[in-house]
């Protein structure tokens, strides 16, 4: 039996900002040497489900609740990054974190190919970024909890493995 090449030239590293996505960008920078492949870094600002928008319109109007909620997204945003719009300022830190990595691992060659900031489902958003991008393989970390939420929603890795086109690299912390 022969084996198939693996050709991989384009990493779609995932994040979440966490400390367990930071670890799995250890595994994306070696693989991208490795191979010689760029990397494309994705962070998805998930949007508040709409079930719970319905909950709390029950309680006060529409109206009141966008108010509350685009007055905490101001609040917040002026608090973390300034009068930045936040998806800018999350991919100017991402360049940021992938230039301070080039500089610390020398030997270890890799480019950024592209930082994408997304808001919405973060399954849907890493599906969607991999094949727009026509990446060979996915890498993020996964927090293992293995909780109630877990066996109810499925993991955002856990997700993204079931509907992905192309392998899944997923990273735990040690």
């Amino acid at each position: 039996m022969d084996l198939p090449k693996v050709d991989v030239k384009k990493i779609l590293y995932a994040t979440d900002l966490s400390e367990n996505a930071r670890y799995a960008f250890a595994y994306a920078v070696s693989l991208a040497d490795l191979y010689n492949a760029g990397i494309t870094m994705i962070h998805v600002l998930p949007e508040v489900p709409a079930m719970l928008d319905q909950t709390v319109i029950g309680y006060i109007s529409e109206e009141r609740w966008q108010d509350i909620k685009s007055g905490q997204m101001d609040e917040a945003k002026e608090a973390l990054i300034g009068k930045k719009r936040e998806h800018l300022a999350v991919k100017e830190a991402l360049h940021q974190f992938s230039e301070d990595i080039k500089q610390q691992q020398a030997g270890e060659g890799f480019t950024t190919d592209d930082i994408i900031v997304q808001r919405g489902n973060p399954v849907e958003e890493i599906i969607k970024g991999a094949e727009e991008c026509n990446c060979d393989l996915i890498v993020m970390g996964t927090h293992g909890h293995g909780t109630l939420e877990d066996v109810m929603l499925g993991s955002t890795a856990r997700r993204v493995i079931r509907r992905s086109k192309v392998p899944v690299l997923v990273v735990r912390l040690p």
